[in-house]
């Protein structure tokens, strides 16, 4: 139980307390009025005695009583009725309410800390009232009149007679048969003449007088002159007394007006029924004339048009709630006593005082002497001559009862002069004057008798009272006997159905247990006497079993929870809306936040419920805003009603303050950091053939690496613009800012372009929820051209759009458990700096389903009126986190965030919009494949554009053309077939003979330290105006890799008018090919056998192309043409073809293979480039009829583009450790010599047949060689993976290795080539031996002198050896020394000796080179050429 003011040893002696009777004259009664107060209310104040008291007990011991108090109350002759006692309990305890401001206890029980309320007045003030309301009952003594006050005034005509008159009306009430009502405790009761004198109107000697007549007649222990009404009232305004009444008279008259704050209602139950003002003393407000036997109905009698029933429960009747207002009004700014001084106050005190010391007590002694004495005297006698008076005592008893029948019917009644109920009276007494020992020997005595008897009603009364007395004796000498108490409360509850009895022994006995911290017991006790038949008394006793549960040495925290919900209930059931709602907050503090979800809905529903009812719309709020937000596991009809009520609650709300801040919504979740930023304008779908850029749009999904790549592409064309740096205030550009991105600064954009913003909402419930009317709260603060802030702060969503236009979306429906993103937008027309705070909507849910014809209708037909019957509109604010910092000490140790500046765009001026289109841009493309399309660019804005760049990583890919008109061929070109090509016919005569042209890479974009991947974009005038848009070619080849490809570009572009917080523009676009195989080229290079062109000079090459169809006939192509090889390179051409077979057509079917050899020329001087030229020339060997122009576009375009991508990959080279720099350059001289620089263009045509159409398309292949005898390849190798090997270990050594070329580098110093006729004719038979003239040719291929030994002796001797060679030899001189200038070209001429006809290798002298100027000797044997076969034949 909860803390209490008073202690039980004080609670029990004032519950019960000498009660004492006053009958007023009219007069007497009107004296009092002037007051505002009856008799009995005037001594109310004052009815505890301020001193100890004495009084002789039976065995003439003294015995002192402390802090007596009596109770003195007006004649009430009929009972009380129990509705009205109800109704006044009730009001007792919704008068009560915590104090505002009260200082909680904090209980901290294991994991839980309880902000509970220590005391409950309201229980305290109940428990009060309850005692003070008993009436009064046959079976005990203790609310038994013992006197009576008998009070006229000294103004009457005859005082005395008129003392004599109400003598007979008390004797006339307490001994005529027809009032059972009220109550006396002895036949002889005590009456105590009292005269009230008015000492501001009355006659005091008159007063005196009349007093001393009273002491004749009455002796001076029986009467008393008391003088009131000092002053005047309308006096009352000059001196401030105290006002000692109202205490008592609000406890008595209820008049709150808690009841009544839910508005005028007319009928309800009793429950929180609040009706007639009704006062403990019965008075009405007017006094009533004639004698003063016109006795007053009880207080707490309902009037004649109430229930007539009087059930437990049944409704009582209302006033209407005007005449209550009215009621009240009458009642306040009364004040009490205002006739009154502080010496009438005095004199009260001590008429009390007299009346106790010389009237009450020695009454009550002489009462207990007598009863003392008649007990003794009978004790005396024999048990069976004692049962033998009783029967003479009994008249009424009817013992023939079984004792079935008795104990069904509560036993016996007794008649009034029963000796048993003597022992009952006499202990009565002596506990009303706290003599408990005594008391204790009576009860104990009285209750054995009444068992005997069976008087079961008798029994409990005396075994709760001896209970109470064993308790309260001084020094304890016996433990309080609990089962006493048990047994009173049972018999009363389940024999004598006596509620009231049985509640007065449980909150006694559970006083007297919580004072010996029983607290397990008290708790049972309580809990076992809630009932159905009263919700209050239910409601007050769970909840001091609840604060018993948690006032235990270990509280038990879940206990008192569930007890207070209990409480909770049954005070809403009562209608005591404001405890109910108490207790529920109480128990929310030990369910919250543990898991127990459901019963937290079901506490925060209810909260909400009983704080609407109270109009405490806030809390209603809160509550219900608990139960939609935390993960519910309610059904989706529970969730559907909840949020009904919370949409109402908030209506109600809104309604209150129509005008003031949009409340926060909780529904449906927001996502911040999901909450993504886009600038710009919303890209146009693709139109027929045009396709627009895909730039950036909120579509797309966040990749890191791809951004990456944006970022560097920007970077790299940055830093061309700007001279090969990067400008320190460069960030790259972000279009759409999203969790990844870096969003430290404050983002730009620009005036006139849509601000996007992507909220992220999910909807928690298992019901849809519609919003309406969904758009951005912002704040603008706008800067004047000259960058001044103007101060007006506008923070208006519906507001003039002239600075910002706010998009709004009408209804958004979120379907149940659904995540679902809004894209709103911000039109900013004027500069300045924009805050997006939050979103605002109306929030609403869609009630029930419509169905149109047994067909579902789509969700938005639940709209309309249903839904927005039932919405409310709210705000919901937009707060991101940062990122965390980490870069500090500081940061790193403690948790501090960065801010996150997305939502805060600074407005810039205008700037250039550019818009990219694509026409006729193809999807899948052959690996090499070259196809036109357009480009449209278009200024979408205001302002004019220049510098437009477009970056790429695949420069490969694409070409814009040449830098000059004459190389870019017209669109489209007049050949046929439409190609991409620029060509020219040419006549069927020069077939196998090259085609000259030259062009500079420098034409191309492809200078020397230029970036190839940064290309301008060649517009007229290098500016595009507002509103212009410029058409450009677009050559593509598809990559040589076969799948798919996305291909990234960025357009770069600048304004004219330079603007200082945007330098340029980004357009970005990813473009993605699907590439089929086509074609796989490989060539080889090597020297040729014939030193002689026609120029006379050496060097030629005999290139090798292996062409094969690789196309496995997926793409439709049927078979591919090969139209034209064309070679490029600074210092070779191509001269001719030499392709063995006669046939010109070049054909090659599914995974066909042709071979194409090819002669290769040095450039003659003039047409060789300087070493830092960038001049290239082109050959091109023709194998249909119409030249393709290889050194224009966009031929030479892609060539220049492979050329460069694969100058770009990084070269092996060997790391240098020489120590002589002139080793370093024999060896480069020596590498030359076996390099080439030469590339092949391979040009085809495929055949395709697709729709039953034949499409041609075309396309080139380039192969780079390097290298003589090395294999090269138009697309790239797949690398076999290295097999696992087992590691080793080993401690590397120090030594530099001294770098070498390779033998295969080395063997191609020298080239030689044997001149002799193919066949000679000898007659053999006439000379023996046949001499034949050969001329060796040894040239220098390398740019060094060199010393050459030729070695003519064959080599091995062995039979193989000589059938190889045949049996010949070399005549002359076998070994020759000699040193090649460079590249210079000697003869030796040497003589064959045969001995027979046959065919012979002459190709047998070995030739060693090594370069002059080297001591350490490269000598390394020369490469053989090609067998050099000769015939002898006889003649």
């Amino acid at each position: 139980m909860a803390q209490c003011v008073q202690s039980v040893q004080e609670l029990i002696p004032d519950s019960f307390v000498p009660c004492v009777a006053a009958l007023c004259s009219d007069e007497a009664e009107r004296l009092t009025r002037l007051n505002h107060l009856s008799f009995a209310e005037l001594l109310k104040p004052f009815s505890r005695l301020t001193s100890e008291v004495h009084m002789r007990d039976p065995n003439n011991q003294l015995h002192v009583i402390k802090n007596l108090k009596i109770a003195v109350s007006n004649i009430i002759t009929q009972p009380p009725q129990p509705g009205a006692i109800r109704k006044l309990l009730n009001d007792v305890v919704s008068g009560s309410q915590p104090a505002e401001g009260l200082v909680a206890n904090v209980i901290t029980a294991g994991d839980y800390d309880l902000n509970i309320s220590a005391t409950t007045p309201w229980f305290e003030s109940y428990r009060e009232t309850f005692l003070q309301s008993m009436p009064a009952s046959d079976h005990e003594f203790l609310n038994h009149y013992l006197a009576c006050m008998l009070v006229a005034s000294s103004s009457e005509a005859e005082p005395v007679e008129q003392f004599s008159k109400l003598s007979q009306e008390q004797h006339r009430i307490q001994h005529n048969s027809d009032y059972s009502y009220p109550k006396w405790f002895i036949p002889n009761t005590l009456k105590y003449y009292v005269l009230l004198h008015d000492v501001s109107a009355g006659d005091e000697q008159r007063a005196e007088s009349i007093y001393e007549e009273m002491k004749q007649k009455y002796g001076t222990q029986g009467c008393y002159l008391l003088k009131i009404n000092s002053r005047t009232s309308n006096r009352a305004s000059d001196e401030q007394i105290p006002d000692p009444w109202s205490q008592y008279l609000q406890k008595n008259s209820i008049q709150n007006q808690e009841s009544y704050e839910d508005g005028p209602c007319t009928i309800t139950s009793n429950k929180s029924s609040d009706s007639n003002l009704l006062s403990l003393d019965g008075l009405d407000n007017e006094v009533k004339d004639g004698l003063p036997n016109n006795f007053r109905a009880h207080p707490l009698q309902l009037d004649s048009s109430s229930d007539p029933s009087n059930s437990i429960d049944g409704p009582d009747h209302v006033k209407s709630a005007s005449s209550l207002h009215e009621t009240k009004k009458a009642n306040t700014g009364i004040i009490h006593g205002a006739c009154l001084t502080l010496t009438d106050h005095d004199r009260i005190r001590q008429f009390i005082q007299e009346f106790t010391f010389r009237g009450l007590l020695p009454h009550i002694e002489k009462t207990i002497r007598q009863l003392n004495d008649q007990l003794i005297s009978r004790k005396g006698l024999s048990r069976s001559l004692f049962s033998a008076t009783k029967k003479w005592f009994s008249g009424s008893k009817v013992p023939e009862k079984s004792i079935n029948e008795l104990k069904n019917t509560s036993g016996l009644l007794y008649p009034p002069e029963a000796p048993e109920l003597q022992i009952r009276k006499m202990a009565d007494l002596c506990f009303l004057v706290q003599h408990y020992d005594l008391a204790y020997s009576c009860y104990h005595t009285a209750k054995k008798d009444f068992l005997n008897d069976q008087a079961m009603l008798y029994a409990a009364g005396a075994l709760e009272m001896a209970a109470v007395s064993a308790f309260l004796q001084p020094g304890a000498p016996r433990p309080y006997p609990a089962h006493y108490m048990d047994t009173a409360i049972q018999t009363y509850r389940d024999i004598c159905k006596n509620m009231v009895l049985a509640e007065r022994c449980v909150l006694l006995s559970a006083e007297i247990l919580k004072s010996q911290s029983k607290y397990s017991e008290a708790a049972a006790l309580l809990i076992r006497l809630t009932s159905e038949d009263s919700d209050l008394r239910s409601a007050l006793l769970l909840e001091q079993a609840a604060h018993c549960f948690i006032n235990m040495k270990s509280p038990m925290v879940r206990k008192y929870a569930f007890h207070m919900i209990l409480a909770g209930h049954r005070f809403s059931k009562a209608g005591q809306k404001k405890h109910a709602l108490r207790c529920y907050c109480q128990a929310m503090q030990v369910y919250k936040g543990k898991g127990w979800s459901l019963a937290e809905d079901h506490i925060n529903f209810t909260i909400g419920r009983q704080s609407y009812t109270l109009r405490q719309l806030d809390n209603a709020v809160s509550a219900f805003r608990h139960i939609l937000i935390n993960e519910s596991k309610q059904s989706a009809a529970q969730q559907g009603a909840f949020l009904r009520e919370y949409l109402y609650v908030y209506k109600n709300v809104s309604q209150l303050s129509p005008d003031g801040p949009l409340p926060q919504l909780p529904l449906p979740y927001i996502n911040s950091s999901a909450t993504r930023v886009f600038f710009g304008h919303d890209r146009r779908p693709a139109d027929g053939e045009k396709q627009a850029a895909t730039h950036v749009s909120l579509d797309q999904e966040y990749d890191s690496e791809s951004s990456q790549q944006w970022r560097e592409l920007e970077e790299q064309v940055v830093a061309v613009v700007n001279r090969g740096v990067i400008p320190s205030s460069f960030h790259p550009t972000q279009y759409c800012l999203n969790s990844y991105s870096d969003n430290s600064r404050f983002p730009l954009a620009v005036v006139e372009e849509p601000v996007t913003v992507e909220v992220a909402f999910r909807n928690p419930l298992k019901v849809p929820l519609l919003l309406t009317d969904l758009s951005l709260l912002w704040k603008f603060q706008p800067k004047d051209s000259s960058g001044k802030d103007n101060e007006e702060v506008k923070e208006l969503v519906t507001g003039e759009p002239e600075m910002i236009g706010t998009e709004v979306i009408s209804e958004f429906l979120i379907n149940s458990e659904e995540s679902k993103v809004a894209r709103l937008k911000l039109f900013p027309h004027h500069i300045g700096e924009l805050h997006i705070l939050g979103v605002v909507y109306n929030l609403g849910t869609i009630q029930g389903c419509v169905t149109v014809d047994g067909i579902d209708a789509l969700p938005r037909c639940h709209t309309g009126k249903h839904s927005l019957s039932m919405s409310v509109r709210g705000r919901q604010d937009l707060e991101i986190q940062g990122p965390r910092l980490n870069n500090t000490k500081e940061e790193k140790t403690s948790i501090k965030y960065g801010p996150d500046r997305r939502l805060d765009p600074i407005i810039t001026e205008e700037m250039p919009l550019l818009e990219v289109f694509f026409i006729h841009f193809p999807t899948g493309l052959l690996c090499g494949e070259i196809r036109k399309a357009y480009v449209e660019f278009v200024n979408v804005s205001k302002c004019p554009l220049t510098g437009l760049k477009v970056v790429s990583k695949r420069p490969e890919f694409f070409t814009f053309g040449g830098n000059t008109a004459v190389l870019t061929p017209l669109s489209p070109s007049a050949s046929e077939n439409c190609s991409a090509y620029k060509t020219v016919v040419t006549d069927s005569t020069s077939v196998c003979t090259a085609l000259i042209s030259s062009a500079s890479s420098v034409d191309f974009g492809i200078g020397i330290g230029s970036q190839p991947e940064v290309i301008p974009v060649p517009l007229p005038d290098t500016v595009l105006l507002p509103g212009a848009s410029v058409q450009l070619p677009m050559w593509l080849r598809g990559p040589d890799e076969e799948g798919v490809h996305e291909i990234n570009f960025l357009f770069y572009y600048e304004s004219v008018k330079k603007q200082p917080k945007i330098r340029h523009r980004i357009l970005r676009h990813t473009a993605v090919i699907c590439t089929s195989r086509s074609l796989n080229v490989r060539a080889t290079v090597c020297r040729s056998n014939s030193l002689e062109d026609e120029e006379g000079r050496g060097g030629n090459m005999l290139v090798f192309v292996d062409v094969e169809n690789t196309n496995t006939s997926e793409a439709g192509v049927k078979e591919f043409h090969i139209v034209q090889v064309s070679s490029s390179s600074k210092h070779w051409k191509l001269q001719k073809s030499v392709n063995l077979s006669e046939n010109k057509d070049a054909k090659l079917a599914s995974r066909e293979k042709g071979k194409f050899c090819f002669k290769a020329i040095r450039c003659k001087e003039k047409e060789v480039a300087t070493q830092f030229s960038e001049k290239y020339t082109f050959a091109d060997i023709i194998f249909g009829n119409e030249q393709i122009i290889s050194s224009a576009s966009p031929c030479a375009d892609f060539f220049y583009r492979s050329l460069s991508s694969e100058l770009k990959k990084p070269q092996a080279q060997p790391s240098v450790h020489a120590e002589k720099q002139s080793i370093e350059d024999a060896v480069r001289l020596i590498q030359k010599c076996s390099e080439v620089d030469l590339n092949i263009v391979v040009l085809w045509k495929a055949y395709v047949v697709e729709d039953s159409k034949q499409l041609i398309l075309e396309g080139q292949h380039h192969v780079i060689l390097h290298t003589i005898g090395k294999e090269a390849f138009s697309c790239p190798q797949k690398q076999e993976p290295p097999e696992m090997e087992l590691l080793k270990f080993f401690r590397p050594e120090n030594t530099t290795v001294p770098l070498r070329p390779s033998v295969e580098q080395l063997s191609n110093l020298i080239k030689m080539s044997l001149h002799y006729p193919e066949s000679f004719n000898h007659p053999f038979h006439q000379k023996s031996l046949c001499l034949v003239p050969v001329t060796l040719l040894l040239s220098n291929c390398s740019k060094a002198d060199v010393d050459v030994i030729v070695d003519l002796r064959h080599k091995t001797t062995s039979p193989e050896a000589l059938e190889i060679h045949g049996s010949f030899t070399w005549l002359g001189q076998t070994q020759y020394k000699l040193q090649l200038k460079s590249q210079e070209i000697h003869s030796l001429q040497l003589k064959a000796c045969f001995v027979h006809t046959g065919v012979y290798n002459l190709g047998t002298p070995r030739v060693f080179a090594k370069l002059s100027d080297q001591v350490t000797v490269f000598e390394t044997s020369q490469q053989n050429s090609m067998p050099a076969l000769i015939i002898i034949n006889n003649v």
